[in-house]
């Protein structure tokens, strides 16, 4: 597989660091640098859970990304956010989030895998590879800048805004790449509106296309992004499908390690055999296996034991979300509406046929194997 980024992005330019105005003279320290960026994180975390109060409709997570964009174009906040708060804004995309991927392991075992069988397992599989390659494809024709079109197929064909994070934390680039924040932030935009519409447009087409309970809850589980966009749109057919729903989402999040690992190597290759995509890369390597998923798989491991009580798993599962809430407003701030703006009938496009392409799939997956 090979890794297809924007040739012509140039790295950031790293301005000589500032004496700091205090008397010493000398430059503040890392977490004095993270502070206000992080403390804005957690305000825009807050004011995402009151939005999802008010709204139960809008995921924290779509609320944190809006907030976020929102906050990197009003006239007030708009200085703080390119200035003094940016190295705590990003260090909340990068760092949080793959702290969020990590506890994402917590929610899937391995037992509740094999009790699908291997047939489903095989179908979930193949309607990832089927999404993911199909719209990675459709991206790149589209002519989408950066990396949209792997992040977008990532978002898509495994689980969302948690995927697309993965992802861009394996390709190894510099924390404070704003191109690669704002292609993140697009990116979960886009996947996260496509799966909220499926909350109201799905449960329609449940008797139209002939499905019983348990085939509507795996076509649910199989061409459904986020994981509470799932359990939304399957809980309309009641709890066996809820249930069909869930286990089949959880072993699309199983492909995340794999495909996580896959784009890691495929980029050390390509960063490898070009010496400017090294330097362009600020000369490091990404990790076969990141140190993230080697922290989900662990998650997963211990959960498959049984050892943890239900309120542990509770918790982890709000923290989880808290943390990749928290993260993705970070991201948000990274997006340029304007410029966003110039790719916008195009991404709008492959969101489109993004989500026809997996739910086309997941939908003949389902009927082969029920």
């Amino acid at each position: 597989m090979t890794l297809d980024t924007e040739h012509s992005r140039s790295p950031p330019v790293r301005q000589p660091a500032k004496p700091s105005s205090g008397g010493g003279g000398s430059t503040p320290g890392p977490v004095r640098r993270n502070v206000p960026g992080l403390a804005l994180a957690g305000i825009g975390l807050g004011l995402a859970e009151r939005v999802h109060a008010l709204l139960p409709a809008v995921p924290m997570l779509t609320a944190a990304v809006v907030l976020g964009v929102v906050a990197a174009h009003l006239p007030g906040v708009r200085p703080f956010v390119r200035g003094r708060g940016r190295v705590g804004l990003s260090t909340a995309g990068k760092r949080l989030m793959r702290a969020g991927i990590v506890l994402l392991g917590l929610k899937l075992s391995v037992g509740d895998v094999l009790g699908l069988g291997w047939a489903t397992v095989a179908m979930v599989f193949g309607v990832v590879l089927v999404a993911f390659f199909g719209i990675w494809w459709l991206g790149r024709k589209l002519g989408l800048p950066g990396d949209q079109p792997l992040l977008i197929a990532t978002g898509y064909s495994i689980c969302g805004a948690s995927a697309i994070s993965a992802v861009s934390s394996a390709l190894g680039k510099e924390d404070d790449d704003e191109r690669l924040a704002a292609d993140v932030a697009t990116s979960v935009a886009l996947v996260t509106l496509c799966g909220t519409l499926a909350i109201a447009v799905l449960p329609l087409l449940h008797q139209p296309l002939g499905l019983d309970t348990v085939q509507f809850g795996r076509w649910v589980g199989a061409g459904v992004h986020d994981v509470g966009q799932v359990v939304a749109t399957a809980q309309t057919a009641g709890p066996t499908a809820l249930g069909e729903a869930v286990l089949v989402k959880l072993i699309r999040v199983a492909m995340l390690a794999p495909l996580v690992a896959g784009v890691a190597v495929a980029y050390r290759r390509r960063v490898r055999g070009a010496a400017g995509d090294r330097r362009r890369a600020g000369g490091r390597r990404p990790a076969v296996v990141p140190l993230f998923l080697i922290g989900f798989l662990a998650m997963t491991a211990l959960r498959s034991t049984g050892l943890l009580p239900a309120g542990a798993l509770d918790a982890a599962a709000t923290g989880q979300e808290l943390l990749l809430a928290a993260a993705l407003f970070g991201l948000g701030t990274a997006v340029h509406l304007p410029t966003l703006a110039r790719s916008g009938a195009r991404t709008a496009v492959l969101g489109l046929a993004s989500w026809l392409v997996i739910a086309v799939a997941s939908y003949g997956g389902v009927l082969l194997t029920t």
